[in-house]
């Protein structure tokens, strides 16, 4: 599984979240310098963490983002499921977008040995994942 730059993005932007949350609002700008994220790239981030309920936004002087849930309820998974789509390696072992194998010569059969193994990766991959929430990513992070 490689991570794309989104979801690499995202991960970073809510960190800085997490490490603000209940104390300030953050700034689109703050956060893109302090992560190195082109700012255009990281407001369709922050839109779609938006529109999933994960953030919200306010306008003016003090305005900016912050998140809407505890960082302790919500997973690594959850937001890389949201920003790059299922985690599985292949279409027909994935649990949320299930697509089954049209050119594959086990398609018809009770087994298949690509489909087992794959299975088993996706699996471990989304046993890591929803296991950490941004709370623990951001748990070793010293307090400023």
């Amino acid at each position: 599984m490689k991570l794309s730059k989104k979801s690499e993005y995202g991960l970073r932007a809510l960190f800085e979240l997490t490490l603000a949350h209940g104390k300030a609002t953050l700034q689109r700008h703050d956060i893109a310098a302090r992560q190195r994220i082109p700012v255009e790239f990281l407001e369709q981030i922050l839109l779609t963490l938006k529109r999933a309920g994960l953030i919200s936004s306010r306008r003016g002087v003090n305005g900016g983002y912050t998140l809407i849930k505890q960082p302790n309820e919500i997973t690594l998974g959850q937001v890389i499921r949201l920003l790059d789509g299922p985690l599985a390696p292949i279409g027909c072992v994935s649990k949320t977008a299930y697509q089954k194998c049209s050119d594959c010569p086990y398609a018809n059969k009770t087994r298949c040995p690509v489909q087992q193994i794959m299975g088993t990766v996706r699996d471990a991959i989304a046993g890591i994942l929803d296991h950490y929430s941004l709370a623990d990513f951001a748990a070793d992070h010293p307090k400023s």
